[in-house]
């Protein structure tokens, strides 16, 4: 039969309809010689002269000989950036503005040259570059040059940090660069971004259009490399944020690698997405959402849908129409417009998914693929079901990264959260049920940054993006991006504390001289206060305190290993805490600061002997305690999310959410204001905490669980370790169950703190052995530690029909 409209017609058949590639060609061919590094606004050869190749995944065909970075590079790049960067925050929001919004109408006016070039260096459909990558890298410069001309206004009490090295993954290059390179700009950053190995090409043509654009000199730098090329811009000394994006074992590798380095971090990594559908959904929409969560990208998104939960009532006819869904697919070559999935990134990439696709089949699943063509010569890998699969298997715990989806089944709700929480990931989720009050009440129940109700992949330059747990920490996008490029200008101020004089663990040969009494005091050995008790520390030792000049005051309790695991056993039991009302933890902060407002001149008596303070400043440190109390109980039902409106018909709603239970290490200075200081807002937000006070001056933290004992608080939600601060912390950062923690105190316990917290990349609050002024409430007080005391999860709602 001929080709003829009518047979089209008949067969319904799809023909091809290739993406003219003359242009990106043309453009390839114009750096036929090898692309150099985007250094200080010119492209300048590679210090070594080394270069490697770059291949079109879908054909395995040469695309470009790619300068190879050394430190020498980087050296560079963060010298140009640093040089810049004064001057590009001088300019002011305006002036930034302008620039990012130039950035937009170029990536607009260039849209289809960048479109098909990243089809070709990364193996996707020129559908999905077309229409959703190179449109969403101009909505992000248009929203952040919204926040540059807003920056003095909205961000005021806050600077840039400086100079930002920056990563980004092979599965998303361009929309990954605009992710992160816009929102650092537009608040007076500069930028030296690192590209994948892989596609670097996008990274090199935006910044060719950057130049031209009259983007300043040495305001956005691209050195190009492989991993070596990354780690040299973690590790340089003259970067002060490094912002990744990639996978949880090079994340972790960061982590250690700026532990103690003073350098902001944010992490985008893995994930293992749960897609939940209850028996109320409407299948076929549900179908649809299956579709684009995990064939987008051939699968190789941190968010995807991995991980099929479906009830019971409806699964086998979910699955039978999902296989007939499946069988209507298109694998192909990345520049046809009439294809739905294209390459894979490379063969090594194709291996793995194939290998854990094997292992799945090897633990009891069952694999369908649909018959469909394969192109050769390329990585190409076709829609892969895997049913019957446990959750303890490999495949529903393991990131694949690839095009095959695992399905599991669940009876009740809770049977469906208990499922889509149990994955050390924490970046995504998708709920579907045609009954709202059931999503809404799923969604806060979900361990995930990000939650679609009713949909899947929805993403906007003003909606926070990032994960829980092993997905990372810190958000892209919106305002609480934004904060991930900003400190605090009273933290910008802050010096290195000045070294105690005596140790909190003196030795016994210091005692003070026994005076004459008709009766001896009665002895008194404080202890610890876990789970809303008085307890012996498990090694039944204490160690006497001293004051400052040395004379003993008397002994508290030597906290270990074990009295830590408990402390947190009984922090992780009082969850309770975490969903009670904001008004509820009001409430409990205001009757706190009541009860140690009626003791207050016992504490200053305290605070004298322990610290040898005049007493007025004593006095005035106990009133600080109370009023930060009040503060802290003023936030608890006020400190909010909000609801952002992303060009879509629906909603998303930023809720504030507890991040769990968080270890806190107390500094010697102000030992009662700061112990206040760090706890109260960890409260009002609804966390549990373990802390450890001031290893020298300890008896002030329990002189205060007596205040505790008087109060509403519900056991576990404080818990008090007394001893050695670095041991201690030590065990608080390597315990899993512990959620993020805040160290103040030496440098030494900041870089410990962040190093040994990679097994389950918790949090860090660490102040790097910068002093607090704990008196000054634009330092110590509000905003930023409120922040750092939660995480936000967005929920995307849409509407209508």
């Amino acid at each position: 039969m001929s080709n003829s409209v009518a047979r089209y017609f008949d067969t319904m058949d799809y023909g091809p309809a290739p993406e003219s590639d003359t242009d990106a060609r043309q453009w390839l061919s114009r750096h036929a010689q090898g692309f150099g590094h985007f250094i200080d606004g010119r492209f300048t050869g590679a210090d070594s002269g080394a270069h490697f190749e770059t291949v079109e995944p879908a054909t395995g065909l040469l695309l470009a000989r790619i300068a190879q970075g050394s430190p020498a590079d980087i050296d560079a790049a963060v010298t140009a950036a640093r040089a810049a960067q004064p001057g590009w925050m001088a300019v002011g929001g305006h002036a930034r503005a302008r620039h990012l919004y130039a950035l937009a109408r170029t990536v607009q006016r260039h849209a289809r040259l960048l479109a098909v070039v990243e089809a070709l260096d990364n193996g996707k459909p020129i559908r999905e570059t077309r229409d959703i990558d190179v449109p969403l890298v101009a909505r992000h410069f248009y929203h952040h040059a919204g926040w540059a001309q807003l920056q003095e206004r909205e961000f005021a009490d806050q600077v840039p940090l400086g100079v930002i090295g920056q990563i980004v993954p092979w599965n998303f290059p361009l929309l990954m660069l605009a992710w992160k390179i816009a929102p650092a700009l537009a608040l007076g950053n500069t930028v030296v971004l690192k590209p994948a190995e892989l596609t670097p090409l996008s990274a090199l043509l935006f910044a060719e259009l950057a130049a031209q654009a009259g983007l300043p000199a040495g305001v956005l730098n691209v050195v190009t490399g492989d991993g070596a090329t990354g780690a040299a811009l973690v590790a340089h000394e003259g970067v002060d944020k490094i912002a990744f994006t990639g996978s949880t074992e090079v994340g972790r590798l960061i982590r250690e690698a700026t532990a103690g380095s003073g350098k902001s971090l944010t992490l985008e990594l893995g994930g293992k997405s749960p897609f939940i559908v209850f028996d109320d959904a409407d299948i076929d929409a549900a179908v649809e959402g299956v579709v684009d969560s995990i064939w987008l990208n051939q699968g190789q998104v941190c968010c995807a849908g991995s991980r099929l939960l479906l009830q019971e009532g409806i699964a086998a006819d979910f699955i039978e129409r999902l296989k007939r869904r499946m069988q209507q697919l298109r694998v192909g070559m990345p520049l046809d417009k009439a294809i739905d999935l294209g390459s894979l990134i490379d063969g090594s990439q194709l291996d793995r998914v194939r290998s854990l696709v094997a292992a799945g089949v090897r633990e009891g699943a069952h694999c369908y693929q649909p018959p469909c063509a394969l192109p050769t010569g390329g990585s190409f890998y076709p829609p892969t079901l895997l049913t019957g699969v446990q959750p303890a298997s490999t495949v529903a715990t393991e990131e694949i990264f690839g095009p095959v989806l695992v399905t599991m089944t669940f009876r009740t709700p809770d049977e469906a959260v208990a499922l889509a929480n149990n994955t050390r990931y924490g970046l995504a989720a998708s709920i579907w049920s045609e009954t709202i009050g059931l999503a809404l009440g799923i969604a806060p129940q979900l361990q995930a940054g990000v939650v679609w109700i009713n949909a899947t992949n929805l993403f906007d330059a003003g909606v926070g993006f990032g994960g829980y747990r092993e997905s990372g920490y810190g958000r892209e996008g919106g305002r609480e991006g934004c904060h991930e490029y900003l400190k605090p200008h009273a933290w910008a101020a802050r010096k290195p504390r000045a070294a105690q004089a005596v140790s909190g663990v003196a030795s016994e040969t210091a005692r003070a001289p026994v005076t004459s009494s008709t009766l001896p005091a009665i002895d008194r050995t404080a202890k610890l206060f876990i789970g809303g008790k008085q307890a012996r520390p498990d090694g039944e030792l204490s160690h006497a305190v001293f004051s400052v000049s040395g004379k003993r005051l008397g002994e508290v309790g030597t906290g270990n290993r074990k009295d830590i695991r408990n402390a947190v056993a009984a922090a992780r039991a009082a969850d309770g805490w975490s969903s009670a009302t904001p008004h509820r933890r009001a409430q409990a902060l205001y009757y706190l600061a009541e009860n140690l407002s009626a003791r207050a001149e016992e504490f200053a008596a305290r605070l004298v002997r322990l610290t040898e303070v005049a007493a007025g400043s004593a006095r005035a440190e106990v009133d600080a305690a109370v009023s930060r109390l009040f503060a802290y109980g003023a936030w608890a039902d006020k400190y909010e999310g909000t609801v952002h409106v992303p060009p879509l018909r629906g909603v998303a709603l930023a809720t504030v959410e507890p991040i769990g239970v968080v270890g806190v290490v107390c500094p010697d200075e102000a030992p009662l204001l700061s112990f206040v200081s760090l706890l109260a807002p960890l409260l009002a937000m609804g966390n549990r905490t373990v802390i450890v006070p001031s290893e020298t001056h300890p008896l002030i933290a329990t002189d205060f669980y007596q205040v505790l004992e008087t109060s509403d608080l519900p056991g576990g939600v404080v818990n008090i370790v007394t001893g050695p601060a670095e041991s201690l912390m030590q065990t608080l950062a390597r315990h899993d169950d512990v959620d993020a923690l805040w160290v103040f105190g030496a440098a030494s316990l900041s870089r410990d703190a962040e190093r040994l917290s990679v097994g389950n990349l918790k949090r860090t609050l660490v102040d790097h052995g910068l002093a607090t002024d704990w008196q000054d409430g634009a330092a110590a007080e509000g905003a930023p530690f409120l922040r750092h005391a939660t995480q936000v999860k967005n929920i995307w709602i849409p509407y209508g029909e």
